[in-house]
C-alpha cells in the first residue's frame, strides 16, 4: 500500500505528536501532510518528509494559526492524494477534511470532535485569545465559528472510518458527527517513561513535590490547580507552555514552579521520578501524561471525566476527584498519602498502553479495514 499521513498543524510537541512518531515506526517512508509546518517548534519532526499547505508563508501563520481559521479547511481540501492507497488523518480539527477518491482509503484518527466549535464552544466564544483585539474577535468569532460549524458538519463525514482515542472521544464522535468508531488508545513509550531502579518494587517515599505537565491552555484548566495550590502552600512544578502562560504566572504563589522551556524526554523522566503525585485537572481527551506518570511508577490526582477516568484505577494508582473545582482538588490532595500507592501497580496500568501494543492493535485494524475495503471496491 502507498500510504499518507496527515496532521492539522505541525509547530508544536506533545502527545498527538507521540501517535505520529509511533505511526511513523509502522510507516517509516511516508509523507506527511499538514497545513502549517514550523520546524523550530516541531523538531520531532526532522525524519519525516513533510508536505505544507499553500498558507505555510502567511504571516504569523506558523505560531499563530488560530488568526486564520476560515483558511484551514482550504488548506487541506487543496492536498491532492490520487496516488494513495490509504491516507490516515490525525487530527482534532481540520485534517479530517481532505479530500479523498474513490480507490483511496480514509481512516481518521480522531484526537476529539474539533474542540472550539463543539464541546468547548461557548468558552472560546467567550474567551477569545487575541489580547487587545479581543473586543473585535468577538464581533467577528460568531459568524465565523458558525461557517466553520456547517463546513465540520460536511468535513465528518469524508473519512471512511472513525478510531478514537478513547471511549470518551467515541461518545463524543456519536453525539456531534453521528459516526460509529473504534477505540485504539494512543502509545506511552515504556522504554523512555520507565525507572528501572528498585524504587519500582517500593512504596513511595516522602512527600517531595506534586507535578503538572501540560500545554497551557484554557481548557487544561490549570488555574484551578493553581488556585488550590495557592491555598494548600504545598510545593507545585508546572512543566509546559501556551496562551494562558502569563496569566497563571501572575496568579501563582511563591510555592509554585514554572518550567516552560523544551525539556528532554531525560529531564522529563527526571521531574516525574521525583515528583510524590501528578496532577490533572482538566476534561482530558485521552492524557498520555497521565500514564507516562504512572508509567514512573507515580500516582495520579486527577479529574475523575474524560480519558483519565478511564486510564487511572481510583484508590489503586492515584485519587480521582469530582466536581472540577478548587476545593474538590484541595480535598483529594489532603488525603493523599504517598505511601498508599505501590510504583509498580502504577507502572502495570500503565504498561496496558505501551507502544507495543499500540502499534500491534493499530497494524491489526488497518488490515481489517483495507480488506473490507477492498472487497466494498470489488
Amino acid at each position: 500500500m502507498k500510504v499518507a499521513l496527515v496532521y492539522d498543524r505541525v509547530n508544536k510537541f506533545g502527545g498527538a505528536e507521540r501517535v505520529l512518531l509511533a505511526l511513523h515506526k509502522i510507516w517509516p517512508d511516508v509523507p506527511l501532510y499538514t497545513a502549517v509546518y514550523d520546524s523550530k517548534g516541531a523538531w520531532w519532526a526532522d525524519n519525516f518528509k513533510v508536505v505544507s499547505s499553500f498558507i505555510q508563508n502567511f504571516p504569523g501563520v506558523k505560531r499563530h494559526h488560530e488568526v486564520y481559521p476560515w483558511l484551514m479547511p482550504f488548506a487541506f481540501e487543496s492536498f491532492n492524494f490520487e496516488d494513495f492507497d490509504l491516507v490516515i488523518s490525525v487530527t482534532s480539527a481540520e485534517a479530517k477534511g481532505i479530500i479523498t477518491g474513490p480507490n483511496t482509503l480514509h481512516l481518521c484518527y480522531c484526537l476529539t470532535p474539533t474542540r472550539y466549535l463543539w464541546t468547548n464552544y461557548n468558552y472560546y466564544l467567550n474567551h477569545p485569545q487575541y489580547g487587545l483585539l479581543n473586543p473585535i474577535a468577538k464581533l467577528t468569532m460568531k459568524p465565523i465559528l458558525a461557517r466553520l460549524k456547517k463546513w465540520d458538519q460536511i468535513a465528518c463525514h469524508k473519512p471512511d472510518d472513525y478510531i478514537a482515542i478513547s471511549k470518551t472521544v467515541a461518545q463524543r464522535i456519536k453525539k456531534y458527527y453521528h459516526c460509529d468508531s473504534e477505540v485504539i488508545y494512543p502509545p506511552v513509550d515504556m522504554e523512555k517513561f520507565y525507572s528501572k531502579g528498585p524504587a519500582l518494587h517500593v512504596k513511595a517515599g516522602p512527600l517531595r513535590y506534586f507535578l503538572v505537565v501540560s500545554r497551557l491552555v484554557p481548557y487544561k484548566r490549570i488555574d484551578i490547580v493553581i488556585d488550590a495550590f495557592n491555598k494548600l502552600g504545598l510545593p507545585l512544578k508546572i512543566i509546559g507552555d501556551g496562551v494562558e502562560r502569563d496569566f497563571l504566572k501572575r496568579k501563582a504563589r511563591a510555592n509554585i514552579q514554572f518550567l516552560t522551556k523544551q525539556l528532554t524526554d531525560g529531564e522529563l523522566l527526571s521531574y516525574y521520578e521525583n515528583c510524590s503525585a501528578f496532577v490533572y485537572s482538566s476534561e482530558e481527551d485521552f492524557g498520555i501524561a497521565v500514564l507516562e506518570a504512572q508509567a514512573c511508577g507515580k500516582p495520579v490526582i486527577g479529574y475523575k471525566m474524560g480519558g483519565v477516568a478511564e486510564t487511572v484505577i481510583d484508590g489503586e494508582t492515584g485519587i480521582l476527584f469530582y466536581p472540577q473545582t478548587v476545593k474538590a482538588l484541595i480535598k483529594a490532595v489532603k488525603s493523599f498519602k504517598a505511601g498508599n500507592f505501590e510504583a509498580e501497580a502504577c507502572r502495570k496500568n500503565a504498561q496496558r498502553f505501551s507502544q507495543k501494543n499500540f502499534i500491534n492493535k493499530f497494524k491489526l485494524l488497518v488490515e481489517e479495514k483495507w480488506q473490507k475495503y477492498q472487497k466494498k471496491l470489488k
